[in-house]
């Protein structure tokens, strides 16, 4: 693996680490390496939890690579089964052990998604949520459509959805976008006592809890299927690919343009 590292300890808490520099841009690469990682782990009888942080305090995930999917067919059919990038988020939602997201730093689009999909999510005050999507003339197809209104009610889904600003970490946790908000030197000691608590206890107890847990969110596969078929729709709407490829040359993907994501996305339709 060349953009994550996994380790695990005594207790059978494994530790993914994402450190893909220079903003942890989540590529082809970067997504099939996460998705094998984490079909492994939910086989794996001797994991207990997971936990998934950065190596880089300034970002968690930054978003998916907008230059790969300009590289995605304009005309595609509607979604008859679940897409790569929905079948990774669910087995983060399903596997029978926790997954704790630990965010410290930005974090966007389907990195965003994937941080929706785990159990829990913890952040540090820098902390910063975005789903810029729309301004770029997509849709969150990674099922933040699903999962956020799940989260943080319709309208608060809407704001962040189709305002595609930045979103700071106070607000993310009045909204219930993350659990809790600690301070950056206490937060990766709390996530590793909370995982090592978990697995502490009996695993067929903790996977039923979460089974239970899970069942009563009702069945995705439907509304998943409807995200997927609405983002193959707009990759071919009028003004995508321009809007697409104006986000790349304002500076998205490299660091001073993803510094300021909510600016940026604005600017797109000021063009």
């Amino acid at each position: 693996m060349t953009t994550i590292s996994t380790d695990v300890d005594v207790h059978g808490v494994v530790v993914v680490t994402i450190g893909h520099p220079p903003v942890n841009l989540m590529t082809v690469a970067m997504f099939r390496e996460l998705a094998t990682e984490f079909e492994r782990l939910a086989a794996d009888d001797t994991v207990r939890a997971v936990i998934i942080r950065s190596s880089d305090p300034e970002w968690f995930i930054a978003h998916f690579d907008v230059e790969a999917i300009l590289g995605f067919p304009a005309e595609q059919p509607a979604a008859t089964e679940l897409n790569n990038f929905h079948v990774m988020c669910e087995t983060l939602r399903t596997m029978p052990k926790p997954t704790i997201a630990e965010i410290d730093g930005r974090v966007g689009g389907g990195g965003s998604e994937l941080a929706l999909s785990c159990d829990m999510r913890f952040a540090s005050p820098s902390a910063i949520f975005n789903q810029p999507e729309v301004a770029l003339g997509i849709l969150p197809g990674g099922s933040g459509t699903v999962r956020l209104p799940r989260l943080v009610g319709r309208g608060r889904a809407l704001e962040a959805i189709l305002g595609c600003d930045d979103i700071d970490a106070a607000t993310a946790e009045r909204w219930g976008w993350v659990n809790r908000v600690m301070p950056a030197d206490e937060l990766t000691s709390f996530v590793d006592r909370l995982a090592r608590r978990i697995a502490s206890f009996p695993a067929h107890a903790v996977a039923a809890a979460k089974a239970s847990v899970v069942a009563a969110d009702g069945t995705l596969t439907d509304d998943l299927l409807a995200e997927g078929t609405a983002f193959n729709m707009t990759l071919g709407g009028d003004g995508t690919q321009e809007a697409m490829q104006r986000f790349i040359d304002l500076g998205g993907q490299t660091p001073e343009g993803e510094r300021r994501l909510g600016e940026l996305a604005g600017e797109l339709a000021a063009e």
